[in-house]
């Protein structure tokens, strides 16, 4: 199953809609989103929570025949996305937990940082070098690049590329920010920089 990433990163916040329309979608896609799960799991339980920069998400908590709690978070738009798609959305949301089972003992939302530091600290020990590690797996032999770098409209960003593509473009970035949404919402981070570099692949006809 793939853990697409697309459409994540965008600000929902930015959607002008009126409010009592915007209650109506945020309840109509929480509803679906506890339908698409109740399809994989007996016990499904969410919530939406509201975010200054992402806007809604939501979070939903199964629990596994052990009783044992998984919880994953989801944004506004790339719910849309999925349910407007087609296909079966409810296969691509239940990835998730299937992936967080492998966890025994459950795995619910982690704390989030309290402090500056401890930010650093999480996306200096945890989150660049998980990111990097996994490009490094994803694409073996072939040889990426991944770093910091300070872009001026997003600011900290983390870069990931083929140094063996020359002609056009072969680096793709994400804010240090967004990986860190992702992973306070129990989503790998480094699947938004693999969807970026098999984009990069594609449109160079390597894939």
């Amino acid at each position: 199953m793939s853990n697409d990433t697309n459409g994540s990163t965008v600000d929902d916040s930015q959607v002008e809609i009126p409010e009592e329309k915007m209650k109506e979608l945020i309840a109509a896609v929480h509803h679906n989103g506890t339908v698409a799960l109740n399809q994989h799991f007996d016990n499904v339980e969410g919530q939406v929570m509201g975010h200054q920069v992402y806007g809604p998400i939501f979070v939903y908590q199964v629990k596994d025949e052990q009783g044992d709690g998984y919880a994953c978070g989801f944004f506004l738009r790339e719910l849309i996305a999925k349910f407007q798609q087609g296909g079966d959305p409810s296969m691509w949301m239940a990835s998730f937990y299937v992936d967080l089972m492998k966890t025994p003992g459950g795995k619910l939302l982690p704390q989030p940082p309290q402090t500056e530091d401890e930010a650093k600290a999480l996306i200096d020990n945890v989150i660049v070098p998980s990111c990097i590690s996994a490009l490094k797996e994803e694409f073996a032999p072939e040889e990426v690049y991944a770093g910091l770098a300070l872009n001026e409209e997003h600011g900290p960003v983390l870069e990931a590329g083929f140094p063996s593509i020359s002609d056009g473009n072969n680096v793709c970035a994400m804010p240090l920010h967004v990986l860190m949404a992702h992973q306070l919402l129990n989503r790998e981070p480094s699947e938004l920089l693999v969807q970026g570099l098999y984009r990069i692949r594609v449109e160079h006809g390597l894939e």
